[in-house]
C-alpha cells in the first residue's frame, strides 16, 4: 500500500506544479498587456502634447 499512496504524493505534486506554471504565465501575460496598454496611452498624450494643432492625432485617439 505504500506505493499506491507515492504515487497519489507524485500525481497531487505534479498537478500543484502545473497549476502553479499556468498562473505565473497567467500573470506574466497580464502585467504585458498592461504594459503595452500604458506605452500606448502614453505615446497618444506625447503626440498630442507635441503637435497640439493636429487634429489628426486627437481623431486617432478617440478611435483607438
Amino acid at each position: 500500500m505504500g506505493s499506491w499512496s507515492e504515487q497519489q504524493e507524485v500525481k497531487k505534486e505534479v498537478k500543484e506544479k502545473e497549476k502553479t506554471s499556468r498562473e505565473t504565465l497567467g500573470k506574466f501575460f497580464y502585467d504585458l498587456a498592461k504594459i503595452s496598454f500604458t506605452a500606448l496611452v502614453v505615446g497618444s498624450v506625447v503626440s498630442v502634447a507635441t503637435q497640439q494643432e493636429k487634429v489628426e492625432n486627437w481623431v486617432l485617439i478617440l478611435i483607438g
